[in-house]
């Protein structure tokens, strides 16, 4: 209690103020803080931002997530090695992949001349220095950083189904694809619902992977609400601005998990 819910209250009470973190008495402004951020077009982009970044990392990471657990509860030789491969990117922390990153993606990296090799060199570009690839080099590298546990949360949602069920549907005539779409998807519903809270929560506190790659840049396009927080806190100490941000993400990602978790109820009840 004191530790979470003094420090939200503390917040709000900074989020009124007019404050560099330093000074002994802060000017107390009210809502003005509020105010100004509704008024602040780059807090709106990183909005913008943060529903494309939701959107594209949940679905593709929900494929392949779905696709790995279902290749690998087939009979594979060397599952396990592949688990193994799916799931390190996970315990790899971005402070050590987010410089290989800038470095596989910079003008003259490895990606670039990758594309020289196979003859689509016309496609080159510095992937992380414009702002119309920023973005999607950001969502790629946080598919690659975080499938891995999509995987292991379906792969252990499909290993909890009755099996019984599924060899009557196939005693039924139900071939692979009927069984997939018709037996295995609806069973781990649950799992996708799980994901798609964590996954909106986590889009609205994105930080480490687009600072450390792209600090924000290039010209805000992939600022998100961290890294704007961090921005306007620390660089230009704005504490109560900072602060007026802080409740709005918090707000963000409560009213994100209640509406994914009553249409997730309310879908279990129609069925």
């Amino acid at each position: 209690v004191g530790l979470i819910y003094y420090c939200i209250w503390y917040t709000a009470v900074i989020s009124t103020w007019d404050w560099d973190g330093i000074d002994p008495n802060p000017e107390r402004v009210g809502a003005e803080n509020y105010l100004r951020i509704a008024q602040d077009p780059i807090f709106w982009q990183t909005i913008r931002h943060t529903v494309v970044f939701f959107l594209v990392t949940f679905v593709v990471q929900t494929a392949l997530g779905f696709f790995f657990a279902v290749l690998l509860h087939s009979k594979v030789k060397l599952a396990v090695v592949y688990k193994v491969i799916i799931f390190i990117p996970v315990v790899l922390a971005p402070a050590i992949t987010a410089p290989v990153f800038r470095r596989i993606f910079a003008p003259d990296g490895q990606f670039n001349a990758l594309l020289e090799f196979f003859g689509l060199g016309f496609l080159a570009q510095p992937w992380i220095g414009q702002e119309s690839t920023a973005l999607p080099v950001i969502m790629a590298v946080t598919v690659w950083h975080w499938t891995g546990i999509t995987f292991v949360l379906y792969f252990a949602a499909m290993g909890q189904i009755d099996q019984s069920i599924i060899e009557a549907a196939r005693i039924d005539g139900a071939g692979n694809f009927r069984t997939l779409v018709h037996m295995i998807w609806p069973g781990v519903r649950g799992t996708t619902l799980a994901m798609a809270i964590l996954s909106a929560i986590g889009a609205l506190k994105t930080f480490d992977i687009p600072y450390l790659i792209t600090v924000g840049g290039p010209n805000y396009a992939t600022e998100f609400l961290g890294t704007y927080i961090y921005r306007k806190t620390i660089p230009q100490s704005h504490v109560g601005y900072g602060a007026a941000l802080s409740i709005i993400l918090l707000v963000l990602a409560l009213v994100m998990a209640i509406i994914l978790q009553v249409r997730g109820g309310e879908k279990r009840v129609v069925r």
